[in-house]
């Protein structure tokens, strides 16, 4: 099957500098969120699955991949949240999905406050439901800070193993490649929010159409989905069972399965 990608480019919004992967270019606008050290490249075997149905953009959240970074900048939810409701608006993107993964989910709950008329669907994949008062985030910061330092020693597939002992050698060597990216402040503030930021409250006053896809072996707790159903009954849950937190490497078919009926296309 042919590629579905389109092009890399940048934009100014929100006052800084963004960059995007764009994959399909028909169909209904679909913006994907990455984690929270996840350059959009790495996303691109998801992005060129979504092409297939959907006008797709794979953002670089700041402080990440190609998008504008350096400690001068604010890291902060709100302003990750800001980021990707003026990237959609400088896109001049219709009504459109947002689909976030961890700290994106997080990221596309907050941003849909900003701007729920013109949000047609929220996709919550394995976010971490953490805040003030709640348990600590089971992904530790050193690990994630540790795989970063790993990255810019140049490091073979073999050797990033340890931090991710499923993953292929092409997935390994991608990572390894645009970790180096991940602005260490970005990293730190992200996940101190993680903590500090409260999402729940957001939840419950989510208008649009959701669903949150948990990892059979993530982040999330039952008894966290059983809050989220109750703050927003609406809400859709889809399981991918044999998955962890980084599902569509684990169960890619799984993934767009979970997507499939909520998104109403066969992914």
């Amino acid at each position: 099957m042919a590629s579905t990608y389109q092009y890399g480019a940048h934009v100014i919004a929100n006052g800084i500098r963004h960059h995007y992967i764009r994959y399909g270019g028909k169909g209904t606008p679909l913006v994907l969120l990455p984690g929270i050290s996840s350059p959009a490249a790495t996303w691109g075997f998801i992005g060129e699955r979504l092409g297939r149905k959907f006008d797709t953009y794979v953002l670089d959240m700041r402080g990440r991949g190609l998008s504008e970074s350096g400690d001068h900048l604010d890291y902060s939810l709100d302003a990750c949240a800001a980021d990707a409701v003026a990237v959609a608006d400088a896109l001049s993107l219709p009504d459109y999905v947002f689909l976030g993964h961890s700290m994106g989910a997080r990221i596309g709950i907050r941003a849909a406050r900003q701007a729920e008329s013109r949000i047609k669907n929220l996709v919550l994949v394995d976010p971490p439901l953490t805040g003030p008062g709640r348990r600590v985030y089971p992904v530790a910061l050193d690990w994630m800070l540790g795989a970063i330092h790993a990255a810019a020693k140049g490091p073979s597939p073999q050797e990033m193993r340890s931090f991710l002992p499923s993953w292929t050698d092409e997935h390994l060597r991608l990572r390894a490649e645009w970790l180096p990216t991940c602005n260490l402040r970005a990293i730190e503030v992200s996940y101190r929010g993680f903590h500090e930021d409260d999402i729940h409250s957001d939840i419950r006053q989510l208008k649009m159409p959701t669903l949150l896809v948990v990892a059979g072996r993530g982040v999330i707790l039952r008894e966290e989905v059983r809050e989220v159903q109750k703050l927003l009954p609406a809400i859709q849950v889809k399981t991918v069972e044999n998955a962890g937190h980084l599902i569509p490497w684990d169960d890619f078919e799984g993934f767009f399965e979970a997507l499939t009926p909520f998104l109403a296309e066969k992914l």
